[in-house]
């Protein structure tokens, strides 16, 4: 124990009011650092000795919060109006998120669907095999209810977010309902 708990004492983070503790070193590499010091022992060993210590193999949880600021809350009631306001005069008024990268080709994606025979894909999802990276920018118009993507293939930049707006604009956005085109 005590040549786990050297091993451990540099990499080991913690709260100390919680008495919550964790490492970057994994069971494996802990595993090969004790044996290089003569200790004959397994990853199952490792496991259980820091499960006797208090460890446990954890996730990150989003349940704290920085406070309120009504500030934030003003904001929000002001957009809120505006929304209203744009969409009673016939304006759309949209939602618009880049995706995460996706790579283009023969790869795995999560989901299933029913069918006969399986797709046969690639067994690795390495970038070098993609045809290339696509990424896709979403553009919902709340007031009509419908959806618009544009797919870029560089980077997600604000030059990209305007492009995708203007060619939503003259494709999709344009209001034809209640008001006069001019130009």
């Amino acid at each position: 124990m005590s040549v786990l708990e050297d091993l451990l004492r540099d990499t080991t983070a913690g709260d100390p009011i919680h008495g919550v503790k964790w490492t970057r070193k994994t069971v494996r590499r802990l595993s090969r650092e004790l044996r290089r010091r003569g200790l004959k022992v397994s990853r199952m060993s490792v496991d259980r000795l820091l499960r006797k210590r208090g460890y446990a193999l954890r996730v990150n949880r989003k349940r704290k919060t920085k406070g309120h600021d009504p500030r934030r809350d003003r904001q929000m009631h002001y957009i809120a109006r505006l929304r209203q306001t744009f969409k009673k005069a016939g304006f759309p008024v949209v939602s618009v998120d880049a995706k995460k990268r996706e790579l283009v080709g023969d790869f795995r994606n999560a989901g299933r669907t029913w069918r006969r025979k399986p797709i046969e894909v690639l067994a690795t999802d390495f970038r070098r095999d993609a045809e290339g990276v696509a990424i896709p920018y979403g553009i919902y118009d709340l007031a009509r209810n419908e959806g618009y993507v544009t797919i870029g293939t560089a980077h997600e930049t604000p030059a990209f977010a305007v492009a995708a707006l203007r060619r939503w604009w003259k494709r999709a956005g344009q209001p034809t309902y209640g008001l006069r085109r001019t130009g």
